[in-house]
């Protein structure tokens, strides 16, 4: 199959793009490589990569011949009011609305990477897809508009398109805003970690190899116009996972503790009966196990360095 990714140089979709690759497709990134983190970082997941410089909220989008687009580009984060909040506009609501509308053109498939951002505190856990969305961050709010751009183009103009909503992806490569990320970096350097709340936070960590796994078999088997959850198979508290690093690396992360950040959900927990229904997907890498792994490549770039 020929397939295309946005986003192809983040975290997930780089190794989305690998993966591809790896299994005899042939496979186009696509990137705007911004500097909502250092892109060097970028520059080093996409290397050895096929991986084109595209915004697709202003460059010209050529999907003819194409079978399918995984649409993992967007502004990710929820620390998104204030002034910021046109980036995430324009990076979210009208790049997905642009590459929707090429996708419909040229009757390209499309998977679109939403999150569980869309959610908010849901009104039960773990939380089905038909739960009505309540987002508490400017983030998760362009993310739903995107979601129902995709659903208009598919009603409008016939796009074929599988929404996904991602629970809180982690594992080697994780960008370096997010939780993990920024707690095993502080462990390998030994530095205070900023636990930002009181820690009783809580998610469905999906490990990133399970994530991609998703991601594909939405492609090759979700049903037009579907909307997946994907979550990891357990529930984790900030702290939980604070204990686990410390049993994996040996020794004790320090913590610096910080008021809430606005915008972030006291917990997520993912109802995913519907993909394991419909797809046969469900995740298989446990947390500690995945947690090891993210630990080990950290560490591993701290010795190098």
């Amino acid at each position: 199959m020929r397939y295309v990714v946005t986003g192809a140089a983040g975290f997930i979709g780089s190794q989305l793009l690998r993966t591809l690759l790896d299994r005899g497709h042939e496979a186009t990134g696509w990137d705007a490589f911004t500097d909502y983190y250092d892109p060097a970082l970028k520059e080093e997941n996409a290397r050895d990569l096929p991986v084109e410089r595209v915004d697709i909220g202003a460059d010209g989008l050529d999907l003819d011949g194409v079978d399918g687009v995984f649409h993992l580009a967007g502004q990710p984060g929820v620390k998104s009011f204030g002034s910021v909040f046109p980036v995430y506009v324009r990076h979210n609501v009208l790049a997905s609305q642009r590459l929707f509308e090429a996708a419909a053109q040229a009757r390209v498939r499309t998977v679109f990477a939403s999150s569980s951002s869309i959610y908010g505190d849901a009104a039960s856990y773990p939380t089905p897809e038909d739960t009505v969305s309540r987002p508490l961050s400017p983030y998760g709010i362009t993310k739903l508009a995107c979601e129902h751009l995709a659903q208009a183009y598919r009603q409008e103009f016939g796009l074929d398109v599988v929404t996904l909503r991602y629970f809180t992806i982690y594992g080697p490569r994780q960008r370096p805003d997010m939780a993990f990320a920024s707690m095993v970096a502080a462990l390998a350097e030994n530095r205070p970690f900023e636990l930002f709340g009181d820690g009783t936070q809580s998610r469905s960590f999906t490990y990133v190899a399970d994530a991609v796994e998703a991601t594909i078999g939405a492609m090759e088997h979700g049903s037009p116009g579907s909307t997946f959850n994907v979550g990891g198979g357990s529930e984790v508290s900030m702290l939980q996972a604070i204990e686990a690093l410390g049993s994996i690396a040996g020794r004790r992360l320090e913590i610096v503790q910080s008021p809430r950040r606005e915008g972030d959900a006291t917990r997520t927990a993912a109802d995913t009966s519907r993909i394991q229904r419909e797809i046969g997907w469900e995740a298989r890498t446990s947390f500690v196990e995945g947690l090891a792994a993210q630990w080990r490549w950290a560490a591993d770039r701290v010795a190098a360095a």
